[in-house]
């Protein structure tokens, strides 16, 4: 079978596995089956009645909505019309959603419940192109025939199935199939026009590889308007086996023990947290437990940076470790595979970089993080570690036919099937990041070891370079600092400074449990965060990541934050990384005050 999209994999599954079971969601209540035979049903429904509703093939069909099944059907049926989707956050605020619609060209958009219509009510007058909206759950409310629900939207179309085929038999590989906004991180975003070419690519190459196999279980929670997301749905799809969709973020923990996943894919923030929260529970037993926990994780970090560094452990190290990962690691894995399900065979880690130390500490308790890179651009999966030939500290080795170089200045480069055709609309930032020779230019720093492993070291205009000269990497800094259970986000400043400053804030629930120690309780996050004792406990951590750095890479003055960073605050967007135009320009004046003469040092 000559495939021209992605969506002709989905049609094969259909056909020969319609009685399987293709995806796990909750409905009233319980974790219920639902076959490829009926998916094909919705997804058909919902192409019949775009079609109804005028929608022709090329045009863009927005769905702002969090990641549902429900999500699935609207996604494929777009595509199944012939015309092009355009995922918006949930998160994102009726400015944002009237920009992307607007800017895309939207016709009709999806949207998830009476509060995400309401957005587009509030922006309406700005959105003349915007023909209807389908609200997917919930009572319509407002009265009037712009907004419809989407059970009546399903009963609209009588396109015949004979008349959907030959739809999307004629999609060909060249044609738009989705666009993706990127997340904004130093401004308004950018529309990445990716193919169906290039997402055929990564199904194949994903199924390829055997990260995803026929016979696992996915747990799938991170948005689906994310490039990581994105391609977790198409592995789906490629390898055809069962995905369990999160009733929603906050019963995740709930929904593994409930489905059992044995995979699934997540961001490095999820990661960091469950580390921070074993970590605090591993030393808060006390005496000769907490002391045996330090110990295990001071081996485990050892043995890790040799490993990284190419070097070697003293024989004593060696036998040291092992036996401490005989006797605390083993409770630790115990522990985190009961909490994961009890089945979890591996997980994916994307979107951003995570520390090494958090990827050992997981192998050593028995649990595998294979960390990839890619970005919106390159259709997210471009480097990934395999099951059989992964490296901690590096994100992989390129899917195959894609290359991999690395520039003069560092930077990485890349050229494949799966980047982007170009960014909507803009030619100016399409010639900025694709060069003549094809390659996109990505704005990371990285490096390529003899085995063709990439290693990410930052970010090329995150790079500090101090007022004496010296280039650092901030996220390095940074993921020390997060490392410890009390900090929840770090900001590193200093280009063009004469030292480096930081701005944290707060873990709520371990800050609640320092509160408790020094009897303060009765103060709110913003009294906690203010208070000397937090304060001194903050500058312990500053002082102990200090000492692992060179001197110019030290943090000389910190402050707290009175709030932690969210999504809905603007300082982090919905993939959880910080926005460091928004911290930079939002924190100035404390920055300012950082480098007046009497500030250093505040450490």
């Amino acid at each position: 079978m000559v495939r021209h999209s992605f969506l002709d994999i989905f049609a094969d599954r259909v056909e020969k596995r319609g009685h399987k079971t293709a995806a796990l969601a909750k409905r009233d209540g319980v974790y219920t089956p639902f076959t490829w035979a009926e998916l094909g049903d919705e997804v058909r429904a919902v192409s019949r009645g775009l079609l109804a509703l005028g929608v022709a093939p090329g045009d863009r069909v927005a769905i702002l909505a969090g990641t549902s099944l429900c999500w699935v059907h609207c996604d494929l049926g777009i595509v199944g019309a012939g015309a092009v989707t355009v995922p918006i956050y949930p998160s994102n605020v009726a400015d944002e959603c009237q920009y992307i619609l607007d800017d895309s060209g939207t016709l009709v958009a999806f949207a998830e419940d009476a509060g995400q219509v309401q957005k587009l009510r509030a922006e309406r007058h700005r959105l003349p192109g915007l023909r209807r909206v389908v609200q997917l759950c919930g009572k319509v409310e407002g009265g009037d025939e712009w907004v419809m629900s989407y059970a009546d939207f399903a009963t609209l179309g009588t396109a015949s199935v004979a008349a959907l085929t030959a739809l999307r038999e004629g999609l060909s590989a060249a044609a738009i199939a989705t666009i993706l906004y990127t997340s904004g991180t130093t401004g308004r975003p950018k529309g990445v026009v990716l193919t169906h070419e290039a997402l055929l690519y990564e199904a194949e190459s994903i199924a390829e590889i055997g990260v995803a196999l026929e016979d696992d279980c996915q747990f799938l929670f991170l948005p689906l308007a994310h490039s990581l997301g994105k391609v977790l749905m198409i592995a789906w799809l490629a390898t055809g086996h069962v995905v369990a969709f999160a009733e929603n973020v906050g019963a995740i923990m709930q929904n593994l023990a409930e489905v059992k996943p044995t995979m699934m894919g997540a961001v490095p923030r999820i990661f960091e947290k469950v580390y921070a929260a074993v970590v605090q529970k591993g030393l808060a037993q006390g005496g000769v437990k907490a002391k045996l926990f330090r110990a295990a994780l001071e081996a485990c970090e050892r043995h890790g940076t040799a490993e990284l560094e190419g070097t070697h452990v003293s024989p004593r190290d060696a036998i040291e470790y092992a036996a401490l990962r005989r006797v605390v690691f083993a409770r630790v894995a115990k522990g985190l595979n009961e909490a994961l399900g009890g089945r979890m065979r591996l997980m994916i880690s994307g979107g951003a970089p995570l520390a090494p130390r958090i990827s050992w500490f997981f192998r050593d308790a028995g649990l595998m993080i294979l960390e990839g890179y890619g970005l919106t651009e390159s259709s997210a999966a471009t480097t990934v570690n395999r099951p059989k030939q992964w490296r901690i500290g590096t994100v992989g080795l390129p899917m195959s036919g894609t290359v991999v170089r690395i520039a003069a200045d560092g930077e990485v480069l890349i050229k494949g099937k799966g980047l982007m055709r170009g960014y909507w609309q803009n030619p100016a930032a399409t010639s900025e990041a694709l060069d003549g020779e094809g390659f996109l230019h990505t704005g990371d720093i990285g490096t390529l070891d003899a085995s063709g492993f990439l290693r990410i070291t930052d970010r090329k205009k995150d790079i500090i370079i101090t007022a004496g000269g010296k280039n650092v990497a901030p996220q390095n800094i940074e993921n020390l600092l997060k490392a410890n259970p009390l900090v929840s986000q770090a900001v590193v400043h200093g280009d063009r400074r004469k030292f480096l400053s930081a701005l944290v804030t707060l873990d709520a629930e371990n800050l609640k449990k320092l509160a408790l120690v020094h009897n303060l309780a009765r103060l709110s996050y913003a009294e906690l965060t203010q208070h000397p004792s937090v304060k001194q406990a903050v500058a312990e951590i500053v002082a102990d990541v200090n000492a692992q750095l060179a001197s110019y890479e030290t943090i000389k003055c910190h402050a707290i934050v009175a709030h932690d960073f969210s999504v809905e605050s603007g300082e982090l967007t919905p993939s959880l990384k910080v926005k460091r135009k928004v911290i930079n320009e939002r924190y100035a004046a404390i920055f300012d005050g950082f480098y007046l003469d009497d500030a250093w040092p505040k450490t």
